[in-house]
């Protein structure tokens, strides 16, 4: 290898030795056997932690048992990318189903206070060109990114014959019929020549499963369910009911440093429970230039969309358009770069790759230092683990709150709380008594996808997804599986992982609809991935997985990594191991090539 690494430490300015030590320890400490079932499942009992608090009135329809040629379940942006695409190929017969009143997907449900997307709005809202709009802030709060979906849904007419506040219960295969049979809890049971889930990644609550999770005899309630009945204001803070209260907030991930500043304002005691530190890096958001929004010119979404991809990807550009947290870190390897001798291998690009880290998080522990007044306090806030292992938190407004006195942070060392009991939570031994707890736990990630997606999928000769995918996911390309014909899968397993989620979305959106497309124009009855196919694409993903491994391994426990545990979820359920750069080139070619290699027609 060539020289990556400063020949002594004092060049760097930190000794990457310690820092992988001090690294090791911290997520040491966190490794718990239990990995993912550390968490309970929001059902039963906890049914309530997912009901629409959203909702004034319930639509009131017959159940229907009618015919379309396209149902897409999931009314985020994952379902109105496919929806806007499959409209743009011509495509009329849709049908979008949506358990919430409304389009928005995560931004339906999450409208806690201070909700906003941490990517720039230029780059993580889509459709912008399409419906002419550009974002008034560069970043942009829920409520403009809940109105740009319903924009989404109006500009191509995805409300027409839309079913909101509806739930997929089972999708059934009739081979007889070639059609899908999609059962909801309206009682419908609808045919479908093709189905799409958008289902999204973060879609299902969790609650830590903690002893005692139920006998708290106060008010409770998860941060993508926000009580605004029991907080008052509105997301854009203003919580005066909390006056009086002693509120305790779960987690200290990307929802909770949102919400911390509104609780820390205007509750009379707040006491975030941390497990580990987010990254906290510099937001700055500022509104859109109105002069600098006149100046673009076609195609400027989609180029800097591609800017971003490839920064956030390891990817040096002539220009940063984003220039931002997340893009810092290339600038950095950059300079690496330039004032050593570049090793353009793989190992040299990781070795570049681990020291501007190294450096950017210095900064971000400084950054601690620098605004928290008590020096206990900031050590407690600092990461030690690689910026990309969590998902990195940028915000102005988190770590002052914790130099109020009405705030209390109880670090847990990283093994989290002890139990919940009627009066309060026990952390560390000690039990603090609340009137409110505030759970900002997150999403199911890792576990299965029936589960997540709330309903199981039978394909030909009534086989279950589950049961197809008991030993790891099995598809082409990420959407289509061997089996389950006309059956589209919306996700980042074995497809493209994105910093900005949208932007796979928008190409898988593409990829399908030019299928759906196809079929439909020459009367195809059954698309349908060969095993072949099907396997090949597997062992691409393995193949290319592995060299991510070591990186998850070493990473303190979270959702990227399965709790700590990524042998567990395997290899198989990776996204594309080359990144999102790549695996785009190959589903672009893969259209351009125009044979539908890998895939069977049925009339």
């Amino acid at each position: 290898m060539t020289v990556t690494e400063p020949s002594s430490t004092d060049d760097l300015g930190f000794d990457p030795d310690s820092l992988r030590e001090k690294y090791r320890i911290e997520r040491d400490k966190r490794l718990r056997a239990d990995g993912n079932e550390q968490y309970v499942e929001v059902s039963g009992a906890f049914a309530g932690y997912v009901a629409d608090p959203y909702l004034d009135t319930v639509i009131e329809r017959e159940a229907l048992t009618d015919e379309v040629d396209v149902v897409v379940i999931g009314g985020g942006f994952g379902g109105l990318l496919t929806g806007a695409r499959l409209r743009e190929a011509g495509v009329r017969d849709i049908r979008m189903i949506e358990k919430g009143g409304d389009f928005g997907g995560t931004w339906y449900w999450n409208r806690y206070p201070g909700a906003m997307c941490d990517v720039e709005s230029y780059v993580y809202m889509p459709l912008l060109e399409e419906l002419d709009y550009v974002p008034r802030e560069k970043y942009a709060h829920a409520r403009e990114i809940l109105a740009h979906s319903r924009a989404i849904g109006e500009h191509y007419d995805l409300y027409a014959n839309a079913c909101f506040q509806t739930e997929v219960t089972e999708l059934r295969w009739d081979d007889d019929a070639r059609r899908w049979i999609v059962r909801t809890n309206r009682g419908d049971a609808m045919r479908a020549r093709f189905v799409a889930m958008a289902n999204g990644p973060l879609h299902r609550p969790k609650l830590p499963g903690v002893e005692g999770i139920g006998d708290f005899e106060g008010h409770t309630f998860h941060t993508s369910r926000w009580d605004y009945d029991y907080t008052g204001g509105s997301p854009d803070g203003g919580l005066t009911k909390l006056a009086g209260k002693r509120v305790g907030i779960i987690g200290t991930g990307a929802t909770a440093v949102q919400c911390v500043p509104h609780l820390g304002e205007l509750a009379d005691e707040l006491v975030v429970f941390q497990r580990t530190p987010s990254s906290i890096d510099v937001r700055d958001n500022r509104p859109t230039d109105p002069a600098w929004a006149a100046s673009l010119e076609p195609g400027w979404h989609q180029a800097r969309m591609d800017n971003f991809n490839c920064l956030v990807s390891g990817v040096p550009q002539e220009v940063d358009l984003v220039d931002d947290g997340w893009t810092d870190i290339i600038g950095k390897m950059v300079t690496l770069m330039r004032n050593g001798s570049a090793d353009f291998t793989p190992e040299g690009i990781a070795s570049m790759m681990e020291l501007a880290d190294f450096e950017k998080m210095n900064e971000i522990r400084a950054r601690v230092e620098s605004i928290v007044d008590d020096a206990e306090l900031a050590e407690a806030l600092k990461p030690y683990y690689r910026q990309f292992c969590k998902r990195p938190c940028f915000h102005d407004d988190y770590l002052p709150t914790f130099n109020r006195p009405n705030v209390t942070l109880v670090d847990t060392d990283g093994k989290g709380i002890d139990r919940i009991t009627a009066a309060g939570i026990v952390a560390n031994g000690v039990e603090y008594e609340l009137d409110c707890i505030v759970f900002a736990t997150g999403f199911e990630v890792g576990t299965g996808y029936a589960r997540r997606a709330g309903y199981e999928i039978y394909g030909r000769r009534a086989q279950s997804l589950s049961d197809y995918w008991a030993d790891g996911v099995r598809t082409l390309h990420g959407m289509l599986s061997h089996g389950f014909p006309n059956c589209f899968v919306i996700s980042q397993v074995q497809g493209g992982f994105t910093v900005s989620y949208p932007h796979m979305l928008a190409e898988v959106a593409n990829h399908i609809a030019f299928i759906i497309d196809h079929a439909l124009a020459n009367d195809i009855a059954t698309v349908e991935v060969t095993p072949e196919a099907e396997q090949a694409w597997i062992d691409e993903i393995i193949a290319k997985a592995r060299a991510r491994g070591d990186f998850l391994e070493n990473c303190t426990p979270g959702y990227y990594n399965n709790e700590g545990k990524p042998g567990e979820r395997s290899d198989q359920n990776s996204s594309y191991g080359s990144g999102a750069i790549a695996f785009f080139k190959i589903i672009e070619r893969w259209r351009d090539e125009g044979s539908f290699a890998g895939l069977t027609f049925g009339s």
